[in-house]
């Protein structure tokens, strides 16, 4: 599959990159061979293949250590003070943030 050199430069321009003429050649290269590769593993037939949980459990039986999930820290309104007193904004016990979206 195969990018344009006006595909490049939006996702150039999204990724906030500035890129040469000759870097946004060798990237408009780059992008094209992995989305081939991506077609060609899209085009394997794995109907067949069981799903992994670990990349290993095909060639041996593999445990997950896996944790119990439980807390160990009690919540408080001084401790949340005292995390809140690290965010440059705050409002109503929230971290106020920069709006990011365009």
């Amino acid at each position: 599959m195969a990018i344009t050199e006006q595909e490049v430069t939006r996702i150039a321009r999204l990724a906030r990159l500035t890129l040469s003429a000759e870097q946004r050649a060798q990237a408009q290269d780059d992008l094209s061979k992995i989305l081939g590769l991506i077609q060609e593993l899209q085009a394997v037939d794995t109907s067949a293949v069981e799903p992994l949980a670990h990349p290993l459990s095909a060639l041996k039986d593999v445990h997950l250590r896996l944790r119990d999930d439980v807390v160990t820290e009690t919540s408080s309104l001084e401790r949340r003070a005292a995390l809140m007193a690290n965010a440059p904004g705050t409002a109503e016990g929230l971290f106020l943030v920069p709006k990011v979206i365009e």
